[in-house]
């Protein structure tokens, strides 16, 4: 049988399964893409406030770091340096899903099996998956580069960028082919990508930072950045990812060969024989969970400490124009005075508020995939029901994201306290973290009702849910001119008590009660729809 005899049919079944989900991850990229040049156009319309954003930026290394090494008052550069530290991951999680749901998670699902009882050799799955990802890939970068060269920017310049966006795409694809044949399952294979991924952020961020750049040379994330679109247009880095691409793609083909169908190169880890704490679905749910959570809690207590640095941003907004720096904090609702500071911590808090709320998501697919698996229908021949098991599942979640918004209030207010000199600080910031817990478990609540309701579509409606919330909000609201947010999105309606705003207790108690319904609805339709 030829190598990649069935290749191209498995190409057309693979963009028939993503025609539901590619289009809004390419729409994604182009749009924020889009959308910034219009922002910095709007908020720094002439040379002179664009020149003060520049030096503020580049006084602070938090900031400054979020987008690479440095700042340079260019129309272009400064659209590709607010968007690019986003738009690269976003590709590159795109790839990382795309190229494990047709590969890794096929084989864990019996679908691989079953196509390869056709005319489909081995090398198939892998080869459609990586056609697949890296069209899309391809397909992201192109369109944010037509999206900028209608906006008027540099042609060349916008090519090179897109080509960033493709590069990173393609880079992170490749790195989930082979974590898709070292692991067994799917979940392990995500977690592996995804580590690299996050690993890949900082240390191209820590190396910009520090100044140590050999961290952004070893970081698949900073060879996009260090291409340098609409400044220095260094065309010769993106031979890196793809060379590198190139080298992992051919590694995970002969992975293929080398292991048996379902089978995985890195042996799965034995549990132990006996398990005399599990006494019921929380404990279960726990055991089965700890491990997410607990990278969440260091990834976000990291973050949380790293941001403890805006101390310099309230400095070196003094020197800037009035009007512009109130424009900067517009729209957070403290109380009348408050300063910029003061918002720049609300800010930050909602960063982390809004992050944090995409946990409550994963946990509820989570459960999908335990139905899908088999391994919930062989729990229910024990006394826990399916509504014990979901509600069990649905304590952890809830208590995991306290713990979350608790560890990033902690440590972002003791980092800030500290470097302020100010005691009372970490107080006001944890409870602003906390006052956000309500709009995060109603995400999480509307992804349990669609799970309920209508499983095969949950996955999809709870990132859509949790994209809008973010597009919609507070933070992404002023990069189209919404300082406020929009009323559409739960966070919109958390009073801003870390700037002085009085705590409205109505807006809670309504989240609340709105989320005890979803969640009561969506556990009936659990009880009364078809398991599986």
């Amino acid at each position: 049988m030829n190598a990649t005899a069935g290749t191209g049919r498995l190409v057309r079944l693979a963009l028939r399964r993503e025609k539901t989900l590619a289009p809004w991850w390419i729409l994604l990229l182009a749009t924020l893409a889009w959308v910034m040049v219009g922002y910095i156009r709007r908020n720094m319309p002439t040379p002179e406030a664009m020149a003060a954003y520049t030096e503020m930026i580049n006084h602070n290394t938090f900031f400054r770091s979020l987008g690479g090494r440095f700042v340079v008052p260019d129309l272009g550069f400064m659209a590709s340096w607010r968007s690019g530290g986003f738009l690269y991951v976003i590709n590159g999680l795109a790839a990382v899903m795309t190229v494990v749901r047709h590969t890794r998670a096929d084989e864990e699902s019996g679908r691989t099996e079953l196509l390869r009882a056709g005319v489909v050799s081995r090398y198939a799955s892998l080869t459609a998956a990586l056609l697949v990802a890296g069209g899309l890939s391809l397909a992201g970068g192109a369109l944010s580069a037509i999206a900028l060269i209608t906006t008027g920017l540099d042609p060349v310049g916008s090519i090179a960028y897109g080509a960033a966006i493709t590069a990173a795409g393609w880079a992170f694809g490749a790195i989930a082919a082979v974590a898709a044949q070292l692991t067994q399952t799917a979940r392990m294979a995500r977690a592996i990508s995804l580590a690299v991924l996050g690993i890949s952020y900082v240390l191209r961020y820590a190396g910009d930072a520090s100044g140590q750049h050999w961290m952004t040379y070893l970081s698949p994330i900073g060879w996009s950045h260090l291409v340098v679109p609409y400044w220095g247009d260094h065309w010769w880095m993106l031979a890196v990812p793809i060379t590198v691409a190139t080298a992992l793609s051919a590694l995970a083909y002969r992975l293929v060969g080398s292991r048996d169908l379902g089978e995985g190169l890195l042996p799965e880890r034995l549990g132990p024989a006996t398990a005399p704490k599990l006494r019921g679905p929380i404990s279960l749910s726990w055991r089965l969970n700890r491990g997410l959570l607990i990278k969440w809690a260091v990834a976000i207590g990291c973050f949380a400490v790293a941001a403890g640095s805006l101390t310099t941003l309230a400095v070196h907004l003094k020197d800037t124009p009035a009007s512009f720096a109130t424009q900067l904090v517009e729209g957070f609702g403290g109380k009348p005075g408050a300063t910029y500071l003061d918002n720049g911590l609300w800010a930050i808090t909602l960063i982390c508020a809004y992050v944090i709320a995409l946990y409550p998501v994963l946990m509820v697919q989570r459960l999908r995939a335990e139905e899908t698996s088999g391994r919930t229908e062989a729990l229910q021949a024990t006394p826990i029901t399916r509504l014990r098991w979901a509600a069990g599942h649905l304590v952890v979640t809830g208590l995991g994201t306290a713990a979350l918004l608790a560890i990033a209030g902690l440590a972002f207010g003791t980092v800030f306290s500290v470097a302020a000199g100010q005691s009372a600080d970490v107080l006001r910031v944890l409870a602003g973290a906390m006052g956000t817990l309500p709009a995060a478990w109603l995400i999480g609540a509307i992804c349990l009702f669609t799970y309920g309701l209508v499983p095969t579509a949950a996955p999809a409606i709870s990132w859509i849910t949790w994209i809008a919330t973010v597009v919609l909000g507070r933070i992404a609201g002023p990069l189209y001119g919404l300082w406020g947010g929009t009323p559409a999105e739960p966070f919109h309606y958390i009073p801003n008590t870390v700037a002085g705003a009085p705590f409205d207790p109505v807006p809670a108690t309504a989240m609340l009660a709105l989320s005890a319904l979803l969640l009561a609805s969506g556990l009936l339709a659990l009880r009364r729809r078809d398991f599986g």
